[in-house]
C-alpha cells in the first residue's frame, strides 16, 4: 500500500480521544459536508474525513474541518509536494562532476 497512512506516524500524534470524541464532533458540526473551497465555492460533498486547518498538532475543533476524501487527498498531496520542494530548495547546488 502506498501513500495515505502507509509509513506515517500521524496516528500516534493524534490525541487518544480523536476517534471517540473529536472526529465525530467535527463531522457532526459540519453536517458531514466537505468545507473545502473550490473556485470560491464550498465543495459540499459528503465528508468522511477531518482535516487540520493550520498546525497539525492543534486539535481544537475550531482548527478542524470536515473534508471529502478527494479534497483531503488533494490538500495532503499539495502539502507534501510543497514540503518536498521547500527541502529541495535548501540543498546546496551540486558541483558539476567534470569540475571536481
Amino acid at each position: 500500500m502506498s501513500g495515505r497512512w502507509a509509513g506515517s506516524n500521524r496516528r500516534s500524534e493524534l490525541p487518544p480521544d480523536w476517534q471517540s470524541r473529536i472526529r465525530p464532533f467535527v463531522l457532526a458540526r459540519d453536517e458531514h459536508r466537505c468545507r473545502n473551497r473550490i473556485d470560491g465555492r464550498i465543495c459540499g460533498r459528503t465528508a468522511n474525513q477531518v482535516d487540520h486547518i493550520g498546525d497539525k498538532h492543534d486539535h481544537r475543533p475550531e482548527m478542524l474541518q470536515a473534508l471529502c476524501e478527494d479534497c483531503h487527498n488533494r490538500k495532503s498531496s499539495r502539502q507534501g509536494n510543497d514540503a518536498r520542494w521547500a527541502a529541495r530548495m535548501q540543498r546546496p547546488a551540486e558541483r558539476h562532476p567534470g569540475l571536481l
